[in-house]
């Protein structure tokens, strides 16, 4: 069980990483249970059998989608920051969770390295797609659309609709729902093929 103290470390930990890489962080604090309720309501957990998280981070969002995971489902976790999955690899002994210290432009590559044939059912996302590098944000749409199955869904939630038109160019149904309560407010974006 997490106490507040251990709980107040992970968000120092993770406050600590957006300062260094403020860029490929999408925020200073974790993100907040409503909208990973939001998130996850969206997620057929009866037959959701590959999940893809990009920017785990500390796992706040990880912890939930394996709670409600099938047993014989997979969550593969991809961050650039090595810290976050060593601490994942550490905090969470789930054998359904594959943490990878990586980037979401290789989203393909590294489900092929760990299911054979694998395509993902659902992508979640809080990639700062604002701040990434010009090209990266695209590259990652296009791998994207790719690793989803025929039926699969991009979840993604941002502080602005900067991400809209990417996702537009990649995916033919966008939906959109804004979380007032949450400081700031937050865009959750539901994008199929």
């Amino acid at each position: 069980m997490r106490t507040d103290m251990h709980s107040f470390s992970e968000k120092l930990k993770f406050f600590g990483a957006f300062i260094r890489s403020p860029k490929t962080i999408g925020s200073v604090i974790p993100t907040s249970s409503r909208v990973i309720s939001h998130i996850l309501d969206q997620i057929d957990w009866k037959a959701a059998r590959l999940i893809v998280e990009y920017g785990p981070g500390m796992g706040t969002i990880t912890q939930p989608i394996l709670e409600r995971l099938h047993p014989d489902a997979r969550l593969i976790a991809i961050d650039m920051n090595a810290g976050f999955i060593n601490h994942l690899k550490l905090s969470i002994p789930d054998p359904r969770l594959v943490a990878v210290h990586g980037s979401a432009a290789d989203v393909g590559r590294i489900i092929a390295n760990h299911i054979a044939g694998g395509r993902a059912d659902y992508i979640v996302s809080g990639l700062p797609f604002s701040t990434l590098p010009e090209g990266i944000d695209n590259h990652i749409m296009s791998e994207t659309a790719r690793a989803l199955t025929p039926e699969g869904a991009f979840l993604v939630y941002q502080y602005s609709r900067y991400v809209v038109p990417l996702l537009r160019t990649h995916f033919t149904s966008v939906d959109e729902a804004k979380i007032w309560r949450n400081i700031p407010p937050c865009y959750i974006f539901r994008a199929t093929k």
